[in-house]
């Protein structure tokens, strides 16, 4: 939903239910004399409730003909009203049995408000709990928001039903409580964590009278006074014994006071709280939140400036407690435990950087992941940075390269992270390139790679530079899919194609790769560095491969294949040429014969050009001393 465009209520429910008699009442503030068996959509203007914004109520049929129409209908809800009749049960028994669940085979996910009308004809002998029917209900749908009964005849609780409607949207609860455990939910609890410690400025685990004077100002625009601070101590203190120590209110007391509110009905207070910093409904920043910088072409690539990659190793020190220069698993976990989840628990960077012996997180480890996020990622990783403390300019955090066709032309490139695509057939030794590169010892289990895989390092280059390295392993099965996006090779710096150089078939698959992607790097302009490597030099080489590949490379104008062997450890500092070869974008790019003969016929038309402009120019200089000589010839005469 955007907000701006008003909020799109749909009401459904068993026939004479009360669904269009509740949408006439509303919009006429009176009791209609004859009611259509359905209504068109009926706009309600912004003044008629608290936040000023237009709803859109849309009134379905219950009819089976039309029941295509209501799905559609139900499907583009910002919020669901579903109407039961108060004076026949058998209607309301209808909502768990089949109205709920037909929500959730729809895959509605927007909140529900559950409309009990007709209040005015229910026996008086027959009264219910609306609380029993909530919990009752809950039970098979966890987005019912509210219960509520009102009477469109006598109009009573009739404008509360819209108002809990365009509060459901606004304010959802389903995202801060979890009504089985009765508690905040994960979610909730990490964003008040971020915000209790932005809040802690002298960072003593505890806000103190001046800072809750400052959350409070910062978010309501109104100031505590000294008994009301007094009060919220004295609660907190009888409810929450650790939620108040000598400094001030701790985060467990925090915590209990965003909770009562919730407990009373006030979404809106704790929504009032995480939007002023900067929360969307579903607990992620805004995008307002992020300025992600923009690429003006798929060639570029986005990279942590200096300024962030600094404030990163200062979080690392502050982690490292033991100065290990390691982080346990509980120290990362902590160090995102005010970030929605820990971005790092899943693919691709779950097992994609450099770890110790005993499975701790290296400095190059972590700093590599940052780099590797905010490659594929940017927004996660800058929002990450955000969540986790950064406080400086949030644009001044990410930068955009240069375009990789402007460094191949200027035979140089800034670049600090590089991207190497990882080609080859199955079986050729392309993971284990992948896991030497984070240090891990060779295994000779083998397990078909089906899904990308990365592995990101820094190494170190003469003079002391370091450079990021990220590996991007293709399975050979997703080849054709990949190479189908026309800019798939945009992001590429260099490309290896791994090939075993005792097997025959896997020569020939990474010649055949090779020749795959030199073309579409012709035909795209997205050329890039190529290497071969063949790998398992400790096996027997297959003779015909070994002459092949070095005329290959000849004749495609690329250094000579790389022999390694991961077995046995020589890895033939295949890491630093990888580097060494996207440092230099303007060689080892593969010419084909279909490239070479484009770029002779490309140099002819460009000469032709070139006699063609030099003939007009001789035949008008001529032409012009022929005029001369006339012009001199009869003034002689």
């Amino acid at each position: 939903m955007k907000v701006g465009e008003g909020i799109r209520v749909v009401v459904a429910g068993d026939r004479g239910s009360g669904k269009s008699s509740l949408i006439c009442a509303i919009a006429s503030e009176s009791f209609p004399d004859l009611v259509p068996h359905l209504l068109p959509p009926t706009h309600l203007p912004p003044h008629l409730f608290p936040h000023h914004l237009p709803l859109t109520v849309i009134d379905t049929s219950s009819v089976l003909e039309k029941q295509a129409k209501r799905n559609e209908e139900l499907k583009r809800a910002d919020v669901v009203i579903l109407t039961y009749a108060c004076n026949d049960p058998s209607s309301f028994t209808r909502l768990p049995s089949y109205w709920l669940p037909e929500l959730h085979n729809l895959e509605v996910k927007a909140p529900v408000i559950v409309v009990g009308c007709k209040l005015d004809l229910r026996d008086e002998n027959h009264q219910v709990s609306l609380e029993t029917q909530m919990s009752h209900l809950l039970q098979h749908c966890k987005y019912v928001a509210t219960c509520i009964e009102c009477s469109a005849y006598t109009l009573y609780q009739v404008p509360e039903v819209f108002y809990f409607a365009q509060k459901a949207v606004l304010h959802p609860l389903d995202a801060l409580f979890d009504h089985e455990t009765q508690a905040l939910t994960d979610q909730c609890v990490r964003a008040l964590r971020r915000i209790f410690v932005l809040c802690d400025r002298n960072m003593d685990d505890a806000l103190d009278d001046t800072e809750l004077n400052e959350f409070q100002v910062r978010c309501f625009s109104a100031p505590l006074q000294s008994s009301d601070i007094a009060g919220v101590k004295a609660i907190v203190q009888h409810k929450v014994p650790e939620g108040l120590n000598s400094h001030g209110l701790t985060f467990p007391g925090f915590i209990y006071i965003h909770k009562m509110f919730l407990k009373k009905g006030r979404p809106e207070t704790l929504w009032a709280v995480l939007r002023n910093f900067g929360y969307d409904n579903d607990l992620k920043l805004q995008d307002d939140f992020l300025p992600i910088p923009s690429k003006i072409a798929p060639d570029q690539s986005v990279e942590l400036t200096s300024e962030a990659v600094e404030f990163l190793n200062g979080v690392f020190r502050l982690l490292d407690m033991d100065k290990d220069r390691a982080l346990r698993p509980a120290e990362v976990d902590k160090l995102f435990c005010t970030a929605p989840q820990s971005p790092w628990n899943d693919a691709p960077y779950k097992d994609a950087a450099e770890r110790t012996d005993i499975g701790y997180m290296s400095l190059n480890g972590f700093l590599s992941l940052w780099a590797l996020m905010t490659l594929i990622d940017p927004r996660r990783s800058l929002a990450n940075l955000i969540y986790i403390g950064y406080s400086g300019n949030p644009a001044a955090a990410l930068r955009v390269t240069r375009r990789r066709s402007v460094d191949r032309r200027k035979q140089a490139t800034e670049r600090n992270v590089f991207q190497c695509y990882v080609f080859g057939s199955k079986n050729s030794g392309k993971s284990a390139i992948l896991e030497s590169l984070l240090g891990r010892p060779f295994s000779n289990n083998y397990t078909p790679t089906t899904v990308e895989q990365f592995a990101a390092n820094s190494i170190e280059l003469l003079g002391g530079t370091r450079k990021t390295l990220v590996l991007r392993e293709i399975p050979e099965g997703a080849v054709s899919k990949v190479l189908s996006n026309q800019d798939y090779l945009a992001a590429c710096d260099v490309a290896v194609f791994v090939y075993d150089s005792s097997d025959e078939h896997s020569w020939k698959k990474s010649r055949g790769l090779l020749d795959k992607v030199a073309r579409q790097g012709e035909q795209t302009g997205y050329k890039v560095p190529c290497l071969l490597i063949a790998a398992k030099d400790d096996l027997t080489p297959y003779p015909r491969a070994v002459q092949d590949s070095v005329k290959v490379t000849q004749e495609l104008g690329i250094e000579a294949p790389i022999h390694l062997s991961m077995k046995l450890g020589d890895s033939s500092n295949v890491y630093n040429k990888i580097v060494s070869a996207a440092e230099h974008p303007h060689l080892s790019i593969p010419e084909t014969e279909i490239g070479r003969k484009r770029k002779q016929y490309q140099q002819l038309l460009q000469n032709s050009l070139i006699f063609a402009s030099v003939g007009t120019v001789v035949a008008v200089v001529g032409v012009a001393a022929m005029r001369a000589y006339a012009v001199k010839k009869n003034s002689s005469a």
